[in-house]
């Protein structure tokens, strides 16, 4: 298994009624899977409450990755203008070389 960075970037045109509307489907989606999504969260610029999400997702593959993204109600919906999905290799974590 690898470790993959998802990186979400929001269409700002009805994002605030998209988000509205379908904020407990996303969360029940990312609670269906979450032995894949380790974790996930809104990502904001200065000015902005919402401008993307990251994702953390423990997968094979990223034809798996790309998979659980288009499955993600916010994509189907039309809430994500861009998605970038990026194996990482953690080397430290809290306070120490892994």
């Amino acid at each position: 298994m690898s470790l993959f960075a998802v990186l979400f970037e929001d269409d700002q045109q009805n994002a605030a009624a998209i988000r509205k509307d379908y904020l407990q489907r996303h969360f029940a989606f990312l609670e269906a899977n979450a032995a894949s999504i380790k974790t996930a969260g809104p990502l904001s610029r200065e000015g902005d409450a919402f401008a993307g999400g990251l994702w953390i997702v423990e997968a094979q593959a990223f034809d798996d990755v790309n998979r659980l993204v288009k499955e993600d109600p916010f994509w189907s919906a039309g809430l994500r203008k861009s998605v970038q999905i990026l194996q990482w290799n953690q080397v430290f974590a809290e306070g120490a070389r892994v």
